[in-house]
């Protein structure tokens, strides 16, 4: 789900503009990205970090539990 919302954010499709989201983040970042390369570089590893994360806790859970 944060992937689909990332996605969908990052396309203008999502959460509207007040909202943070992080798909909005990587879209407002790409126009800096030659001058404040940290901008979508750290948005995009947080992301990733947090995806992984869930994937990881998910799978040690299914292991676990069954």
């Amino acid at each position: 789900m944060i992937r689909i919302e990332s996605a969908l954010s990052f396309l203008g499709l999502g959460v509207q503009p007040p909202t943070p989201r992080w798909g909005g983040m990587l879209a407002d970042g790409r126009v800096y990205l030659y001058t404040s390369w940290w901008l979508p570089t750290f948005t995009g590893l947080v992301l990733m970090v947090t995806i992984l994360g869930v994937n990881l806790v998910g799978d040690w859970l299914r292991d676990f539990l069954v």
